[in-house]
């Protein structure tokens, strides 16, 4: 009877100790060729035209649609539009919008959402800005 509570332990504790083993997935090689893409590294890269701010170019659209992640995640942790500036910030939020809508975890559809936007269909969207960061990707 004693076996059978401490075998009925261990199953019970398996999925829990499964997922802490759970590695995450390293996003710093496509968001490292990305940024030399949008910004060549610029912190203080700005484009007037799509309103397109820091290393990721990130819109101010795209820092709503990170609270509203956040948000539906019931986090409290919030992004504003100055945190398109800062490095760490801009990565951050790049993870999330990759683990939110592509969770996948496709580098392909990763860097074509990231041109293109994360609705609708990205399959051979964006060519040419997927071959420029593949480039950079591969260690072009």
């Amino acid at each position: 009877m004693m076996r059978q509570k401490l075998i009925l332990i261990m199953m019970l504790m398996l999925p829990i100790s499964m997922n802490a083993q759970k590695k995450q997935f390293d996003w710093i090689p496509v968001m490292d060729a990305i940024i030399q893409v949008e910004s060549k590294g610029n912190p203080k890269a700005h484009n007037l035209v799509g309103d397109c701010a820091g290393i990721l170019q990130i819109t101010k659209g795209l820092v709503r649609e990170c609270n509203s992640i956040l948000e539906s995640q019931k986090s409290k942790k919030r992004y504003s539009y100055s945190d398109r500036y800062n490095a760490t910030k801009s990565k951050e939020m790049f993870v999330l919008l990759q683990e939110h809508f592509n969770p996948e975890h496709n580098v392909e559809k990763a860097i074509r959402c990231w041109n293109r936007g994360f609705y609708g269909n990205w399959r051979g969207k964006s060519t040419s800005y997927y071959n420029k960061v593949m480039k950079y990707y591969k260690g072009g």
